[in-house]
């Protein structure tokens, strides 16, 4: 089957101003939220990705109406639900899961698709199906999907053995409309998940946010529709960031606000960049060059996982030894071999390095990463195994010598607001063609 690739020349320091638009994993968890309101819900600063598409899609076959315009989503109930999520989605994302609960609240019953999403390791649906036991669901997973029932759910007590996004997601969305009170413990506390919270709370949910990772939900009768405007993505106005300084350039991203990339810049700082911080926009320069760092990710408000992926591209471009420990996802760095392809000179090792033993230190994932700059990068033909591997590849391409060829760039639309037109604004060149299956 044919398929578009990119074909990237490299074109020296890449400048200019990016404007990022609401998070993929905010508008798509927005978009599964608004089902739950007795009216019209508005999701305002929506990003053109993929994900849009397809949970868009999935809302549909439920029959939920969806309007959407090159800025704004609308979504409001149908007529008729229909709780079964179709089997042509699965695997696609990992979106179906999040239906299970407000579906039972509709419907009383639910059956979703395994889940799917970016191939960087196991995302156990336990954690969101025990808390919908816990809260009085009848619950059996199989091969194909998940099936739930309840005639009424009812709130509980909760404790996340891991402060999972989308295990509180899914108890966020579970708990508004239940009987009784909800206490979650060990809370995800990411700012898309508060994003959330503070959307259903427009649509009239009692919601607590306590410290210690704590989230106390008071059910209510019925939601309302509500409107609100996303926030910028984090991991895109990181990615843009790293893109400017792994060419030697500068990008200002506009759209994103400081306290989503606090640690971002901080660790960019370390590394010898020169930050800008405005109420408008971040940017970031490093006339002197880079220095290597240690950086480890974690939950928030630690080093995001999203983040490492342009970061280990930009360590090849620091001077010295750096070290990435990933604690959060243990096959995040499956993209390595792509950029080893491009001269990035990376070892990964299935140790803890450049922090403590994390939840990974006594199994066989190689989960740590050794990065020698500064490392002469090559163009190459690469396939892309995820949306964040993508966009690195980009990145690598960018500050290589020679010509590189990218497949699988569906990957990048899936998650980045129209990433083609944005790089060659920035003075990439960047070309789309159309390739055959033989030819890489």
């Amino acid at each position: 089957m044919n398929e578009e690739v990119w074909l990237i020349e490299p074109s020296g320091p890449l400048r200019g101003d990016v404007e990022v638009r609401g998070s993929k994993n905010g508008v798509s968890k927005h978009m599964v939220a608004a089902m739950l309101g007795v009216g019209e819900s508005t999701i305002h600063n929506a990003p053109d990705v993929g994900e849009v598409g397809i949970t868009a899609q999935m809302l549909r076959a439920l029959g939920i109406n969806v309007e959407i315009t090159p800025r704004e989503i609308s979504i409001s109930q149908g007529q008729q639900i229909n709780p079964h999520v179709p089997a042509a989605f699965t695997g696609l994302n990992r979106i179906p899961i999040l239906m299970l609960g407000p579906l039972l609240h509709l419907a009383g019953e639910a059956f979703v698709p395994l889940v799917g999403g970016d191939p960087i390791g196991r995302r156990p649906v336990d954690f969101h199906v025990e808390a919908l036991r816990a809260m009085g669901a009848e619950v059996e997973v199989s091969d194909t999907g998940v099936y739930a029932k309840a005639k009424r759910l009812r709130g509980t007590r909760i404790n996340l053995p891991y402060p999972s996004v989308g295990a509180t997601e899914t108890v966020l969305m579970s708990a508004v409309l239940a009987e009784g009170k909800t206490v979650l413990k060990g809370a995800a506390m990411e700012p898309e998940v508060v994003e959330l919270a503070l959307f259903l709370q427009r649509m009239g949910a009692r919601i607590e946010l306590s410290p210690d990772r704590r989230i106390v939900i008071e059910g209510v009768e019925r939601l309302r529709g509500a409107s609100t405007w996303l926030n910028g993505d984090r991991i895109e106005a990181f990615s843009y960031l790293a893109a400017g300084l792994i060419t030697g350039g500068e990008v200002r991203v506009h759209g994103c606000p400081q306290d989503r990339l606090v640690t971002a810049i901080t660790t960019l700082a370390r590394m010898g960049a020169e930050m800008n911080i405005t109420d408008d926009y971040v940017s970031a320069s490093a006339p002197d060059g880079l220095r290597a760092a240690a950086v480890q990710t974690d939950t928030h408000p630690g080093f995001m996982t999203d983040w490492q992926t342009p970061l280990m591209v930009l360590f090849t471009q620091a001077q010295g030894m750096s070290v990435l420990h990933e604690t959060v996802f243990e096959n995040r760095l499956v993209y390595v071999p792509a950029l080893q392809k491009m001269g990035c000179e990376i070892e990964v090792f299935d140790v803890c390095l450049g922090g403590p033993a994390c939840r990974y230190h006594d199994t066989n994932a190689k989960h740590s990463a050794v990065v020698r700059g500064v490392s002469k990068l090559r163009g190459a033909d690469v396939t892309l195994p995820d949306i964040r591997a993508g966009f690195s590849a980009v990145l690598a391409a960018a500050a290589a010598e020679g010509t590189s060829t990218l497949r699988g760039v569906h990957h990048i639309e899936r998650g980045y607001h129209r990433p083609f037109e944005q790089f060659a604004s920035l003075g990439l060149k960047v070309s789309r063609e159309i390739a055959g299956p033989g030819e890489e």
